[in-house]
């Protein structure tokens, strides 16, 4: 099933053995390419049963493309938890720590007893502010 829930066409099908089976492929013969060494042959027959399998039969393909398709997420969620909580304890975290220690406060959270409101006023805009938008 894609994300809209209907099961995935043949030309999908087609799409992910063909792509798939060549990236097994290349995964097999690269030792042999850039290193003089024996090929992977795990990889070159999983790569050309994907790519004959997408070639002939796409429909052949359903159960394994559902399953890749299963781990992309599971991966997919895990790597969004990493990369943002990377970016949140590298960027952001820092960045707060040098803004207090410089003393700047831009929500302005300081209590005062002394005013009777926080409410900031501003200048009404011109009506014509939202005329050319773009």
């Amino acid at each position: 099933m894609d994300q809209a829930g209907q099961p995935p066409a043949a030309k999908d099908l087609r799409q992910f053995g063909l792509l798939v089976g060549g990236v097994f492929s290349v995964i097999g013969l690269w030792p042999f390419v850039f290193r003089a060494e024996s090929p992977r042959l795990w990889a070159l027959m999983l790569g050309g049963v994907l790519i004959l399998l997408g070639a002939i039969a796409p429909q052949s393909l359903k159960q394994v493309h559902a399953g890749w398709m299963k781990v992309g997420h599971v991966l997919g969620a895990i790597n969004t938890k990493i990369l943002l909580g990377l970016i949140y304890y590298l960027l952001i975290v820092p960045m707060g720590i040098v803004r207090r220690w410089l003393g700047k406060d831009s929500i302005q959270r300081t209590f005062n007893p002394g005013v009777s409101t926080y409410r900031v006023v501003r200048a009404p805009r011109p009506r014509h502010h939202m005329l050319n938008q773009f």
